[in-house]
């Protein structure tokens, strides 16, 4: 039988900044349009996890008089550090030697999670119409090929495909153009870049993990707009990260971790050196005596123009980090990805008014100041390859001295899960047990972010072989799913591969660093997943 199908002029897939920013663009140049997102999470902001320090450049085109409005974004940055730590001692580097890219005095620390729900506010004032907890599932073809929809998931089955008593059929939803918005590796982002062959001649995507934290602490430890950046310790040469500290408003602190995905040691843990990097003596005595009150983990998206795939197909386009418009230098994704929202809605208007090839978006984001920023931001990431030092001299040269001008461009030489070495040629490494007080484990993490996935229903994280994780993966790298995810998704129980598909935050790790790239994430059933807060 044929699904139920909706009409609609644009269909948007995620409701991030990027999707967002899209759809209340074409309602202020087409008012006329239908125009609707689908949101997987249960509700606008649910899934939206980021540093944030946030750059008001896109906002101040799409939304000119945001300031005069009730907006979430309040806490101007006052003051800047950058620290570089050994294990027992730090040294901070004074901030006018910093690149102006890592500079923020213009900037805000913000919610990323709550100007989405803004956001979301104002596109719905425009006549979008928006639905949580409804995830596009599968892209829907035209006879030519060329994309007509996406539908959502079939509700109700359990583990089996069977339909139980609360089954409801997916819905067909067709557009002249379909966005994707996914955010940084879109399932569905990721099906189009194979098909279309848009990553052709480009360089191997990177990704890294980032953690973060939200605590609430004594006013005496608060710097309300302070910005705080690490590097090293506990991360060795070879690794590329850092951490990031941010003092919001209310005596909360963003603290975060960020960690690249092509870390050589299959027994590193991101996690665990997230919350080993909290008792340095440096940080200790931030949050000594406060409280977490919320924790989050998320793939972000780092490869820069190199990897960036074609950004266009027949009747759809990808943006935001769906197509890895993250400026790695600068720590922020949120104005790119914006900003390749409202080149999107401009260049929709003249595909569906004049018929123009949607071709046009990818010249006129070219154009854009985004790209420009990434542009000069290309040769950051790559340079790290050469480790920490060596990158951190590099950047110096390339963005103090020639302000990302030099007559190159370093290449990304591979994916992050080849980046993997053998157990057997790597150390171990023994992580401190938690201390329930500064340092956690990953099962009191998981219930910070509200996680929830209904019972009995077909597991979302798929095997392509069943048999590898014990029979290869387990005996070449110790099988390292069960560090790398944040959450502890996954376990070796008496010879057997778990997976805890309910604890899943949807971050998107497995599916970028599992080494045979066995694991697949699907989209499970609408409105399951993180219900984050302010994150």
């Amino acid at each position: 039988m044929a699904r139920e199908a909706m009409e609609y002029d644009v269909v948007i897939v995620g409701a991030g900044p990027a999707g967002l920013t899209t759809a209340i663009k074409l309602k202020q140049l087409d008012p006329n349009l239908n125009v609707c997102i689908l949101e997987k999470g249960s509700e606008v902001g649910a899934h939206i996890l980021s540093g944030n320090v946030f750059e008001t450049k896109a906002l101040d085109e799409l939304l000119p008089n945001w300031k005069n409005e009730k907006t979430p974004i309040k806490t101007k940055v006052s003051k800047e550090k950058f620290l570089f730590l050994s294990k027992n001692s730090s040294l901070s580097w004074p901030t006018w030697l910093l690149p102006a890219v890592q500079k923020n005095h213009n900037n805000y620390i913000i919610s990323l999670a709550n100007l989405c729900r803004w956001l979301a506010e104002q596109a719905e004032k425009l006549g979008v119409e928006i639905f949580p907890g409804f995830p596009a599932s599968e892209v829907l073809y035209n006879s030519d090929g060329s994309v007509k929809g996406v539908a959502t998931l079939d509700m109700g089955l359990d583990k089996d495909g069977n339909k139980k008593d609360t089954y409801q059929e997916g819905m067909e939803l067709h557009a002249k153009v379909t966005v994707f918005s996914e955010g940084c590796r879109g399932h569905l982002g990721k099906e189009l870049i194979k098909k279309f062959n848009l990553d052709e001649g480009k360089n191997p995507q990177q990704y890294g993990i980032g953690l973060k934290e939200i605590w609430e602490v004594s006013e005496q430890q608060h710097q309300e707009g302070l910005v705080m950046h690490t590097a090293g310790w506990p991360l060795d040469n070879k690794t590329y990260g850092g951490s990031f500290i941010y003092h919001a408003e209310n005596k909360q602190i963003y603290l975060g971790y960020v960690i690249g995905l092509d870390y050589q040691n299959p027994y590193l843990s991101p996690f665990d050196e997230f919350q080993r990097f909290k008792t340095h003596p440096s940080i200790r005595k931030m949050f000594e005596g406060g409280k977490r009150i919320s924790f989050g983990a998320r793939a972000l998206i780092e490869g820069g123009i190199q990897s960036l795939p074609k950004m266009y197909m027949p009747g759809a386009l990808l943006i935001g980090c769906d197509a890895g418009t993250l400026n790695m230098p600068k720590i922020k994704g949120s104005h790119t990805a914006m900003k390749s929202g409202l080149v999107a809605a401009e260049s929709i208007i003249e595909n569906i008014k004049n018929k123009a090839d949607l071709s046009i978006y990818e010249k006129k984001f070219k154009e854009s100041w985004a790209y420009k920023e990434l542009y000069i931001a290309r040769n950051v990431k790559p340079s790290f390859s050469w480790g920490l030092i060596l990158g951190i001299i590099f950047t110096g040269i390339d963005q103090i001295l020639f302000r990302g001008r030099l007559p190159f461009t370093l290449k990304h030489k591979h994916a992050d899960h080849e980046a993997l070495k053998p157990a057997s040629q790597m150390p171990k490494i023994e992580y401190p047990k938690p201390d329930g007080k500064l340092t956690f484990d990953k099962t009191s993490s998981v219930y910070l972010t509200g996680t929830n996935h209904t019972e009995n229903q077909p597991v979302h994280l798929r095997l392509k072989d069943p048999t590898l994780p014990i029979n290869y993966t387990l005996k070449e790298y110790d099988e390292p799913a069960q560090r790398y995810c944040p959450v502890g998704v996954y376990e070796i129980q008496k010879e057997k591969f778990v997976i805890n598909s309910q604890n899943c935050i949807h971050c998107k790790t497995c599916d970028i660093k599992e080494p045979s790239q066995n694991i697949t994430w699907v989209t499970p059933e609408g409105g399951g997943g993180p219900k984050y807060g302010n994150m």
